[in-house]
């Protein structure tokens, strides 16, 4: 009995402890949580590597990027954020960007990162035209970067490229395909994808007028409809945005092209809703969140 008398003071002591013991143990318990920060190498106790998903969370910050495949062609379509009078348009690409003759890329994220990847991939697929004497498959050359990027997540001292891309190309063992890369190094194929500021609007228009079929004006009529979703502006114009296709010529060629001002501002005209339409997309869309 005295024996168990001796612990009950003891009992008492351990639920009562100090705050200053338990803000210290709270501390060194977030101090453990931040070391699973710091590096790209390291599994948090949930299995998360958390630079290269807060490397992944920052493309959701980058403007509105847009992918559709048609079944003639492919478009993608992206926000631009610098935008200036001063800037010559002509020398500066900040979404688009060609790779070959039949492949070209859009860009979410970072810019300079964006841009050591390009030149890879430029090379890569000169690279195989010099030796083979034929175009690179799309896929082939997704996977090339992707397993690169992945490389990048692996070892210590490096960081996540903090670039997504939107992949869209020709080649004659598939035709017309668009892909998807994040900072992990993993890729996907799509129909149509969107990443960026807003994605999950654009995925949700996507998912309701995309269908089997589309034509490449028909894609592009799309793309501009999920741009004015998305962008921060009521009537957003060739200043903001840049437009690339790949598809097919009449005489069977597969080409790559930027579309022009003019191009660009009449689409975006046409896809701009008229007055007494907004308040019904504004409902439709409102039950579309309810389900």
């Amino acid at each position: 009995a005295q024996a168990i008398l001796a612990q009950v003071p003891l009992l008492g002591l351990h639920a009562s402890l100090p705050p200053d013991h338990i803000w210290s143990s709270r501390h060194s318990s977030e101090a453990m949580a931040r070391r699973y920060d710091s590096r790209t190498t390291t599994f948090s106790p949930e299995g998360h590597l958390y630079q290269v998903e807060y490397a992944m969370e920052a493309i959701n910050l980058a403007g509105s990027t847009i992918g559709v495949l048609a079944e003639d062609g492919v478009v993608l379509a992206g926000e631009k954020k610098n935008t200036s009078k001063l800037l010559d348009q002509a020398k500066q690409h900040e979404k688009i960007f060609q790779l070959d003759d039949s492949m070209f890329c859009a860009v979410a994220g970072i810019s300079s990162d964006a841009n050591i990847l390009i030149n890879r991939l430029r090379l890569t697929a000169q690279q195989h035209v010099y030796t083979y004497s034929e175009s690179q498959p799309v896929e082939q050359l997704v996977t090339s970067i992707c397993d690169y990027k992945q490389g990048y997540t692996q070892f210590g001292g490096l960081r996540p490229f903090g670039v997504s891309f939107l992949v869209g190309g020709y080649d004659v063992h598939h035709g017309f395909q668009l892909y998807h890369t994040d900072p992990s190094g993993n890729f996907s194929g799509w129909k149509a994808y969107a990443i960026g500021v807003n994605n999950n609007t654009a995925m949700q228009v996507m998912r309701q007028d995309w269908k089997e079929g589309l034509k490449v004006q028909e894609a592009l009529e799309l793309t501009a409809k999920v741009l004015t979703k998305t962008m921060d502006t009521a009537s957003p114009t060739a200043e903001r945005l840049e437009f690339g296709v790949v598809e097919k010529t009449p005489e069977g060629q597969v080409r790559f092209r930027m579309l022009k001002d003019a191009e660009i501002n009449k689409l975006m005209a046409d896809a701009a809703p008229k007055e007494g339409e907004e308040e019904k997309l504004a409902e439709g869309m409102g039950k579309l969140s309810v389900q």
